[in-house]
């Protein structure tokens, strides 16, 4: 039985992956850092300013740490998949990819293959984040029963899935293209900042400008963002003075969202992989 060509790829990145001891334990410790320092430093400070607000009755209150721990899987989903196209990069430089192009693989195969390896990467940084963030007392699953925890779970790897495959895909169609290391770093570092930054990954976004406030509705991020919050945390709390409410409606747009991103991506690294000429 002949193997599928996106399987290859996907192997090869994978054992890549692990057999670069440093990039698989600064990969896997890199998130746990982040809700380990920022998350508590900035949880202490944003718990004493709204100490006095009073919660409305009935609602579940969470901390500081609670609320953006869903921000931290969403950036540290962001910073993998954005970075996952650079492999590609490197290859054309080495001429590795030019002989990847001659044989039979189909170009789609590549994109894929890619794109799945990024996908086990991310999810498996967001369930060591989901792990560390409770040792830490993050109030993930609040009265969940064990099969609403599994639930819950198995919607977080599906947000975090999907996001990813857009992103990579994205960052896939940008390597392609580039012809050195610093200028996709370049890229992606000048994507970054306004797609975490103009998100509700860290903070509400009704205080926002309008302008800034209609980009962070329709951001990719703050789709995967409401997802997370509504299978980590629940359908309603209260944070930073603020309740928090996510219905059905919200949570299937926020996917719809993120399918559309995805294929749109897609298509988009397709197009350039089919024009794409390695020599």
């Amino acid at each position: 039985m002949r193997t599928p060509g996106f399987v290859v790829i996907f192997w090869r990145d994978m054992l890549r992956f692990v057999r670069f001891r440093t990039l698989l334990l600064s990969s896997l410790v890199q998130p746990a850092l982040w809700m380990a320092f920022f998350g508590i430093a900035m949880s202490a400070n944003f718990n004493l300013l709204t100490a006095e607000i009073p919660v409305p009755s009935g609602l579940n209150e969470v901390n500081y740490l609670t609320f953006m721990s869903a921000g931290v899987i969403a950036m540290t989903t962001l910073f993998t998949s954005l970075y996952g196209g650079i492999t590609l990069l490197f290859d054309k430089n080495w001429g590795l990819l030019r002989e990847v192009f001659a044989s039979p693989l189909r170009r789609t195969d590549i994109i894929i293959g890619i794109g799945l390896s990024v996908v086990v990467k991310s999810v498996l940084q967001a369930l060591i984040i989901l792990g560390f963030g409770i040792l830490l007392g993050v109030q993930y699953f609040p009265g969940y029963s064990p099969s609403e925890v599994a639930v819950a779970v198995a919607g977080i790897i599906l947000f975090v899935t999907v996001f990813a495959l857009g992103f990579v895909f994205l960052s896939s169609a940008i390597s392609i293209t580039m012809e050195s290391p610093e200028g996709l770093q370049g890229v992606i570092t000048l994507l970054t900042m306004p797609i975490f930054f103009a998100s509700n990954a860290l903070y509400p976004i009704e205080a926002f400008p309008d302008v800034l406030m209609v980009i962070s509705a329709y951001n990719p991020l703050t789709f995967l963002v409401n997802g997370l919050r509504y299978f980590a945390i629940g359908d309603s709390f209260f944070a930073l003075g603020k309740m928090y409410s996510y219905g059905a409606v919200e949570v299937v747009t926020s996917l719809t969202g993120l399918v559309v991103f995805t294929v749109l991506m897609f298509s988009i690294a397709l197009w350039r992989f089919r024009r794409a000429v390695v020599t």
